[in-house]
C-alpha cells in the first residue's frame, strides 16, 4: 500500500533529471510503483530536485574525535604513521558513551550532508585492553539508531600489530581474539539488529593486522553467508614494502592470489596499487573503495587508476576530518585531473564525469555495501536528498548542467532534507 507519493521540481532519473516524476513509497520506505489505484495525491517539493541518497562506504566515526588536532607539526613533516599514534591516544580516552557520542555526532553530520547510508568500519570492540567484552560494538548501533541513518557495520577482524607482529598499546583493544570468537561475536550482533535498516559485514582489517590463512578463512565465511567483505589494501608505501617482504607479493596481489578476492570484495584505498591490479580486481567484479579528503589529509598519495567500471567505484569520508560526499565526489576527479595533468580523468563512455562520480557516491556504494538503495528505481529504498534549486552556489543551473554545478561548485549547503526509508530527516528531527 503506498503511503506516500512525491513529486519535486525535477527527479535524478540515473542519467538525467526530469519533470513529472512522482515516487511512490510504500508503508516499509521503498519505492513502489506509482500507477497503483490507492496512491494518495503527491506531495510536492517545489524549488527542489529529488536525488538518490549519498552512500559513505567507508567511515570510523569515532575519528570525528581528531577534527582540529594533529594539524600542526613543530617537529617537522608529519605522515600516515604520526597521525596513526594521535588516533591511537584518542581511543585510550574513549570508553562506551564517549564512543557513542562520537558517533551519533559522526552521524548526525552524515545525514545533514545528505548521506543515507553510512558502511562503519568498526574495530574499537572492547572497553579496555585486556578486556574481551566487545562492549563498544553496541555503541554503534545505538548511535545509528538514534539518529536515523541506515547502518552496515563492517565488523572489523584484527589480530596482529603488524605482519609477524603482535598487537600492543591501544591494539589491544581491537583484538578479535581468534577466528572463531570473531564469528561468535558477528553472530550476537546479527541477533540483535533491528529491522532492514541495518546489516552486518565482514571487515579484516588490512594484511597488517592478520594472516594469510586467517584472511583467508574469513573471507571465505563472508562470502558463505552472504556477507560483503572490505578491506583496507596497501594505502601507504610502507604497507606494500613491508608485504613483499614477507610475502613476495604487493598487498593487492596477495589478496587476489591467495585469497581469491572478486565479486562482493571491496578495496579501500588502494592508493599505491598498480593499474593492472585495479583492473583485475574490477575483472572479478571487485569494488574500488576512494577517500580522497582523508587519504590528502594524511598523506597518502593519489592512487593510479586504471580503467574506471561504472558502478564499481565507491567513495567514504574514512576518519571524518571532513564529511562531505561532495567534497570526495570531486576530490576523486581532481587528484587524478593534477596527478596526470589531464581534465576529465574519471569520466564515463560518453565523457560524463559527475555522472559517474555521482554514480560512485550513491549506487556504487550501495553495491559495495550490499544495500538494495543509491537510485530512484521500484524496489529500493526510499533514500533521498533535496537539493535546493534556489541556492546561491547553484544559480545558473539549467536541467543539462545540474549535477555538474552540484558536483563541482556546490557544498552540502545546498542540500535542503534528507530521507532515509521514505521519512524526511527535517520532519524526524522535529517530531
Amino acid at each position: 500500500m503506498i503511503a506516500t507519493v512525491l513529486e519535486a521540481d525535477l527527479t535524478w532519473t540515473g542519467s538525467r533529471f526530469e519533470s513529472g516524476v512522482r515516487v511512490a513509497i510504500d508503508a516499509e520506505g521503498r519505492i513502489v510503483d506509482p500507477s497503483a489505484s490507492a496512491a494518495p495525491a503527491a506531495k510536492r517539493l517545489v524549488g527542489r530536485a529529488l536525488l538518490p541518497g549519498l552512500v559513505n562506504a567507508h567511515s570510523h566515526a569515532f575519528q570525528r574525535g581528531l577534527r582540529g588536532r594533529g594539524e600542526r607539526f613543530p617537529a617537522g613533516a608529519g605522515s600516515f604513521w604520526t597521525w596513526r599514534e594521535a588516533m591511537y591516544g584518542l581511543v585510550q580516552t574513549l570508553g562506551t558513551s564517549e564512543l557513542r557520542e562520537l558517533t551519533r555526532q559522526a552521524f548526525r553530520e552524515m545525514v545533514g550532508a545528505g548521506v543515507t547510508t553510512v558502511g562503519e568500519f568498526h574495530y574499537l570492540h572492547h572497553r579496555a585492553p585486556g578486556r574481551v567484552d566487545w562492549e563498544l560494538d553496541e555503541a554503534i548501533l545505538d548511535a545509528a539508531r538514534d539518529v536515523g541513518i541506515r547502518l552496515v557495520l563492517l565488523q572489523v577482524f584484527y589480530r596482529t600489530g603488524g605482519i609477524g607482529k603482535p598487537l600492543a598499546g591501544a591494539q589491544v583493544r581491537f583484538d578479535a581474539g581468534s577466528v572463531s570468537e570473531y564469528w561468535r561475536q558477528w553472530d550476537v550482533l546479527r541477533s540483535r539488529l533491528e529491522g532492514p535498516r541495518e546489516t552486518l559485514g565482514v571487515a579484516p582489517h588490512s594484511v597488517r593486522a592478520a594472516t594469510v590463512e586467517d584472511l583467508r578463512i574469513v573471507h571465505r565465511e563472508a562470502r558463505s553467508r552472504g556477507a560483503v567483505v572490505h578491506m583496507h589494501v596497501h594505502e601507504t608505501t610502507r604497507e606494500g614494502a613491508d608485504c613483499r617482504e614477507a610475502y613476495g607479493l604487493s598487498p593487492l596481489q596477495l589478496l587476489l592470489e591467495r585469497v581469491e578476492v572478486g565479486e562482493g570484495f571491496t578495496a579501500v584505498h588502494g592508493t599505491h596499487c598498480a593499474p593492472t591490479e585495479l583492473d583485475s580486481l574490477a575483472q572479478r567484479g571487485g569494488t574500488l573503495c576512494l577517500c580522497p579528503l582523508t587519504e590528502a589529509n594524511l598523506g597518502d598519495g593519489i592512487p593510479r587508476l586504471g580503467r574506471i567500471v561504472p558502478g564499481q567505484m565507491a567513495l567514504g569520508s574514512d576518519s571524518n576530518a571532513r564529511i562531505s560526499l561532495v567534497e570526495e565526489m570531486r576530490w576523486a576527479e581532481y587528484g587524478q585531473r593534477l596527478a596526470g595533468e589531464r581534465r576529465g580523468a574519471i569520466a564515463d563512455d560518453g565523457g560524463e564525469v559527475a555522472r559517474t562520480l555521482f554514480r560512485a557516491a550513491t549506487a556504487g556504494g550501495a553495491r559495495a555495501l550490499g544495500v538494495n538503495a543509491g537510485a530512484i528505481e521500484v524496489g529500493r529504498w526510499a533514500d533521498f536528498f533535496e537539493l535546493d534549486l534556489s541556492s546561491p552556489e547553484l544559480e545558473g543551473w539549467t536541467p543539462e548542467t545540474l549535477l555538474d554545478s552540484f558536483v563541482f561548485g556546490a557544498t552540502e549547503r545546498s542540500i535542503a532534507d534528507t530521507w532515509i526509508a521514505g521519512r524526511s530527516h527535517s520532519s524526524t528531527q522535529a517530531s
